[in-house]
């Protein structure tokens, strides 16, 4: 017998002779392996091989690029909330702030009515003798200006909001609910018509951006690529980020933020830096849904839509950040099903299928295969 450990032993095996020899243990461990590029595949290509085989239609293909964006804002929430144990209750409100930034942008380029007002502002206005474009709307005419606000406009509140609460010490609970409170005053802001962002109709029809037709159906399936690129990339960027040191002071503010503290860090700022990026991911979620949407609006912010974040990444799986990815497109593919088959009592399926997890998977559906896999390599070799 070799002195090598069983479970390295193991490892040497080749993939699908493991899959074949080793039982369910060994189509386990193949699964894990492959199940990410597998997953890489579909979104991709599999995706658009399917729409042009006829398998699917260009409304699901869509329905999934807008998916994809709630997934990247849950992976920004996963940061903050799974590796960093901040509860944050604000994620929509960044989403929806981003999403405003591109949607000026698209009303900006038509239709515009009377002195070239966008027919978004111009149907809300109470200016009887006629109204004139506001200043802080004119810059958004250029793409460039609108696509820095994705990242600035969320950025910086959530910097200046986060500096502030943490170097209060404001944590727990009460961060949640001052959290849920700002994006509370954040709707009812954006629902007055005289903040000139179009009331609670939202900006809406978005028709053409950068000269391409919203309702052209390459143009939706080339908004679907960019958005499954986008992820793609907020995947790695977040499974890169969550193995330097800066992730490792991520887990120890979660686990214990006073020792921390008494080792010379300065939580503040890491919690800050945290807070700030998941605002920022948010924000380039929201950018990208609402081209593919067509509109976007107060009530993409409203409180609710924050709790739903927290629903996906712990359905999912905190601190695993394809945890996040699996309850943002698992749980809306079911509610896509279910509100179509069910439509009286999607509700309760999808509240018993929360609190199942809850009780029965605490650590969330990565968490438990996370398990399974650590038991699969306790295997001894494979004869």
């Amino acid at each position: 017998m070799s002195d090598m450990p069983s479970g390295m032993r193991y490892a040497t095996v080749p993939p699908l002779l493991r899959l074949y020899r080793g039982g369910w243990r060994g189509a386990a461990l193949w699964t894990d392996q492959a199940l990410p590029g597998l997953a890489l595949f579909a979104l991709l290509l599999g995706v658009p091989m399917a729409l042009a085989l006829g398998w699917c239609d260009e409304a699901f293909v869509s329905k999934l690029g807008r998916f994809c964006c709630f997934a990247i804002m849950a992976i920004g929430l996963d940061l903050v909330w799974g590796y960093t144990g901040i509860l944050s209750l604000c994620q929509a409100m960044f989403f929806t702030i981003g999403g405003y930034a591109v949607g000026m942008y698209i009303a900006m380029q038509g239709p515009l009515l009377g002195n070239g007002i966008p027919e978004a502002l111009y149907v809300v206005s109470s200016e009887i003798g006629g109204m004139t474009l506001p200043a802080f709307w004119q810059p958004f005419g250029h793409l460039g200006f609108a696509l820095l606000m994705v990242v600035l406009l969320p950025g910086l509140l959530a910097f200046i909001f986060g500096y502030f609460a943490f170097r209060s010490r404001i944590r727990g609970v009460y961060f949640s609910i001052i959290t849920q409170a700002l994006t509370i005053a954040m709707w009812l802001l954006f629902c007055r018509n005289d903040l000139q962002l179009c009331g609670t109709n939202g900006i809406t029809p978005l028709k053409t951006f950068a000269g391409f037709d919203l309702t052209d159906p390459v143009v939706k399936i080339a908004l679907y690529e960019v958005s499954a690129l986008a992820l793609v990339g907020t995947v790695l960027l977040a499974l890169w980020l969550t193995g330097t040191r800066f992730g490792r002071l991520l887990l120890a503010v979660r686990d214990s933020e006073m020792r921390l503290r008494f080792a010379g860090y300065q939580p503040v700022w890491i919690k800050t830096a945290v807070f700030t990026l998941g605002a920022v991911l948010a924000g380039i979620a929201g950018a990208l849904y609402t081209p593919q949407n067509g509109n976007i609006n107060p009530a993409d912010m409203i409180a609710v839509k924050s709790i739903l974040v927290v629903v996906w990444v712990a359905v999912g799986g905190r601190s695993t950040v394809f945890g996040a990815v699996l309850g943002a497109l698992g749980i809306n593919l079911l509610y896509s099903y279910l509100t179509s088959v069910m439509p009286s009592t999607w509700p309760f399926v999808l509240g018993g299928i929360f609190v199942g997890v809850v009780l029965f998977m605490p650590t969330g559906v990565i968490g438990m295969w996370r398990r399974l896999i650590a038991k699969a390599q306790t295997v001894k070799a494979v004869p």
